[in-house]
């Protein structure tokens, strides 16, 4: 089967004319030199940590990841495509020789390139299906887009792409919807990563961010109860919250649920967090005391409708990062 490549043309597409005039591709990280001179893939990702230490570990692996893939795997015969911005349109073209690094062909900041005949026709971004427009959105430099090549083939000669049953808003719904699932997925694993001090510390950020002043036990036996929350400056009013919280990856337990009912002030609510979730007999007698339980996961949600309302050094706990999706 055919590899189908998309190549992102800089940052600011700005590669575009050198890519035309040259009938090349190429992508940048320039400090890592010549991939070729390494032996192993593995050998190369240790290269990428010493150049980019100020960086996260993550960011390093996925940089050198994509210049070695690019100088690997990318061979002649491979189809290539490139997005055009300023006419919503991909270029396509074909690998007609393999990897070389050349600082000079088309700059010292792109020095990997792969050459590339380019199709006189380009494709309309318009024209492809509504999975495969979604699909070409990665933010990765390199990356494989196969299960979409035949409709730029099809398109290429003429012929119209039939979509499938499922409409465009049902498609970007869906999408949507994931990737609102796998930031959840992410927060939950950063948060699951904290201390039990600095969990006490972001449920009572929480608990502020939802309007409530806060009172934190020390560290230490607490006899139950980690946090108080109340409404008032001097906690005279009610509703008064006694907060426990129990960050590990066993289920909180019935007995524990009767400490926290059984600790002062006696009038309190009660509630109890817990990242290890809860046991059956634990969750009837919080059901028969009006004890609310919060799991990771339902803890996670609350965190994300209340974060831009929580306390900065709070936020600080877990970093997160605004992102507008469409309707």
């Amino acid at each position: 089967m055919t590899k189908w490549w998309l190549v992102r043309a800089g940052d600011s597409n700005e590669l575009i004319p050198e890519w035309k005039k040259k009938n090349v591709i190429s992508i940048g990280w320039a400090d890592l030199g010549n991939p070729q001179k390494y032996k192993s893939r593995e050998a190369f990702m240790q290269k990428a940590h010493k150049i980019y230490e100020e960086e996260k570990p993550g960011r390093r692996v996925m940089w050198a990841s994509q210049v070695w893939r690019f100088s690997s795997e990318v061979t002649v015969g491979d189809r290539v495509i490139t997005y055009v911005k300023e006419k919503r349109e991909y270029m396509v073209g074909m690998v007609t020789e393999s990897y070389e690094y050349n600082p000079s062909l088309v700059s010292e900041y792109y020095p990997n390139v792969v050459h590339v005949k380019w199709e006189g026709k380009q494709v309309s971004r318009d024209d492809l299906s509504e999975k495969a427009k979604n699909s070409l959105g990665s933010i990765s430099t390199v990356f494989r887009v196969d299960d979409w090549g035949h409709e730029f083939e099809l398109l290429l000669k003429g012929t119209t792409v039939i979509d499938s049953i499922v409409s465009g808003e049902e498609e970007a719904e869906s999408i949507i919807d994931d990737l609102a699932e796998k930031s959840l997925t992410m927060v939950q694993d950063k948060v699951d990563n904290l201390g039990h001090w600095e969990m006490q510390l972001l449920v009572s950020g929480l608990l502020q961010g939802m309007g409530y002043n806060v009172d934190e036990m020390k560290k230490g036996p607490d006899g139950g109860v980690d946090i108080l929350a109340y409404k008032d400056a001097f906690g005279f009013e009610q509703p008064i919250i006694k907060v426990q919280v129990k960050h590990r990856k066993s289920s909180s337990s019935a007995p524990e649920i009767q400490q926290l009912l059984g600790a002062n002030p006696f009038n309190a609510n009660g509630l109890f967090v817990s990242t290890g979730g809860f046991t059956s007999q634990a969750i009837n007698v919080a059901k028969q005391n009006n004890v609310k339980l919060l799991d990771l996961e339902d803890l996670v949600k609350m965190i994300v409708s209340w974060y831009d309302k929580m306390p900065n050094e709070t936020r600080s706990l877990i970093p997160l990062r605004r992102v507008y999706l469409p309707e």
